[in-house]
């Protein structure tokens, strides 16, 4: 194998740095941790936190808990290269989250997912134009679903690890 004049160690670094990097690229979209406490009372803090959501979906044996879409007035976003606001389709966003709990001996695993979609972020005039578009999740909802569900596990006397 030729050289081609780079010594191997820089390669490396150069690699290294590459794929660090890609973690970076791709955004948090959940929140997890792990309790120390039995699956039945971290699933009855998490249902007590969640029930106040439109549920979709309930299911203890397999620890999902789903909500319905959540439509709200979203931030004012700006779309295509000049930046222009969709003030004439509305400013709406929908969010719908998933609670994954999974019992692993002593522990039970939490996991947040939200997802996020924006009426109409897109510029034009198709029918592809007016639809709902993926747009990243909120860390700070996601972080307020989990605070609630640490507070209800603290209450029950479940340490947090």
């Amino acid at each position: 194998m030729k050289n081609c004049g780079v010594p191997s160690h820089l390669a490396l670094v150069v690699c290294l740095g590459l794929m660090s990097v890609g973690c970076v690229l791709f955004p948090k979209d959940h929140n997890n941790q792990y309790v120390v406490c039995p699956y039945d009372t971290v699933w009855e803090a998490t249902w007590d936190t969640m029930k106040s959501f439109p549920i979709k979906l309930q299911n203890k044996d397999t620890g999902v808990i789903e909500t319905g879409w959540i439509e709200m007035g979203g931030e004012e976003r700006g779309y295509g290269l000049f930046r222009r606001t969709a003030t004439g389709f509305g400013n709406r966003e929908r969010v719908r989250l998933v609670v994954n709990l999974k019992s692993m001996k002593d522990v039970t695993e939490v996991v947040v997912i939200e997802n996020r979609e924006r009426w109409h972020l897109k510029g034009g005039v198709t029918s592809q134009a007016t639809r709902w578009w993926p747009i990243d999740p909120s860390e700070e909802d996601m972080s307020a679903v989990m605070a609630a569900v640490n507070t209800k596990l603290k209450d029950l006397g479940c340490p947090l690890s």
